[in-house]
């Protein structure tokens, strides 16, 4: 069956089902609508029990993916972070190339992107997300959302800018990125700064931020991003870690208005607990650590199913999810998600609240390997200790 033929088929089971469609959209929770409401009590137990029904669903980009990601010059690339817009999907890869020898290994090869990103209205996820389309050029491949400086690996410039997360403020869209100094050994990295993008045209074009950005040396330069509601406000919440996958996470917030998020005195920063009360500061030297460990390309929702927060993460060479009672804690030790001798060279384990299934229970998510150097889309069931 030709790509069109199942989406087609896909869009007249979404209609036949549009109650649940419906409920997916209300529930996305990078999607510009309210946020998830903070109960700060930290004394409710944890209740997730473990993972099982670990499932490869199917890889979403380059050579044998069920996209056709070659034809807009999409032969290998990695991570798709995703943000929700209204009923679409933005997914935001990392470096990208568009020509690669056969059996290359990770990020290499010619007509290299920073970035770039695909766009999709399926929201079945139980059998692989098809991309409707794509920030393009205007001969139809696909575009650097803002293109890196591609200088020597050296630290003395700037290698490439790397999407680390999105969320939206109504039809706004930013992304935040990370500009590359250094590739290091495996997992280590340096930075020049963290920074963000802004589209307001529905992610046909973007422009930086002017005035909002992070030291490359601070730990706010890879970020997971979620609407909360909290004090009678609405706000985004950043979870942060530094450069590479060695650091611990951080928390900051910013109120979720396009005004606020344009503004860097507007963001505060986590800094502790007043008994039960969080504490934030206007300093970033305040900030405290809500998870220990060493974190690397984080992502974090709310689970419905839970009912609680959920982040996942890798870690030397293995994918987990750890428990989150508040945005600040206290979080659950973590619990293999994926095992990396299965999956070697596996990173990035990104989710969207969209993208789930069995009432919640079952989570779905990109993963990217780094042979073949591609994304793909993976699902595994969250098991309850009281369920």
């Amino acid at each position: 069956m030709s790509v069109t033929a199942v989406r087609r088929a896909r869009r007249l089971r979404s209609a036949a089902v549009g109650a649940s469609a419906a409920l997916g959209l209300v529930l996305a929770g990078c999607g510009g609508g309210g946020g998830v409401s903070v109960d700060p009590d930290p004394d409710k137990p944890f209740v997730l029990e473990g993972v099982s029904g670990l499932t490869e669903i199917a890889q979403l980009t380059g050579p044998a993916a069920i996209n056709d990601t070659e034809s807009v010059g999409v032969a290998g690339t990695d991570l798709g972070s995703m943000t929700t817009v209204g009923d679409k999907t933005f997914f935001f890869f990392g470096d990208t190339f568009g020509e690669r020898a056969p059996g290359s290994t990770g990020g290499q090869g010619g007509q290299w992107r920073s970035n770039v990103a695909a766009w999709s209205t399926d929201d079945d996820p139980t059998d692989g997300i098809l991309f409707d389309g794509w920030v393009a050029d205007g001969i139809g491949l696909a575009a650097p959302l803002i293109e890196g400086d591609h200088d020597e690996n050296d630290g003395t410039g700037e290698v490439t800018k790397i999407p680390t997360a999105g969320f939206a403020i109504g039809d706004t869209i930013y992304v935040s990125y990370m500009s590359v100094s250094f590739w290091g050994e495996p997992g280590a990295w340096d930075a020049n700064r963290s920074a963000l993008i802004v589209s307001r045209d529905d992610g046909q074009s973007w422009a930086p931020v002017e005035g909002v950005e992070w030291p490359g040396d601070s730990n706010f330069i890879q970020f997971a991003a979620a609407p909360v509601a909290e004090g009678g406000k609405d706000w985004i919440y950043l979870w942060a870690i530094p450069s590479g996958r060695f650091g611990e996470v951080e928390l900051m917030r910013v109120p979720a208005t396009e005004e606020a998020v344009e503004d860097q005195s507007a963001y505060s920063y986590f800094a502790g607990l007043d008994g039960d009360r969080p504490l934030w500061s206007a300093d970033m030297a305040d900030a405290a650590t809500v998870v220990e460990g060493t974190v690397g390309e984080l992502s974090v929702m709310w689970s419905t199913y839970l009912e609680r927060w959920i982040m996942t993460y890798s870690d030397a060479g293995n994918a987990y999810i750890r428990e989150g009672i508040t945005p600040w804690g206290p979080w659950g030790e973590p619990i293999e998600m994926v095992d990396g001798a299965e999956h070697p060279g596996l990173y990035g384990p990104y989710l969207n609240p969209r993208y789930v299934s069995d009432d919640g229970r079952r989570i779905h998510f990109t993963l990217s390997l780094w042979d073949p150097y591609n994304v793909f889309w993976f699902a595994v069931d969250l098991d309850r200790a009281d369920g």
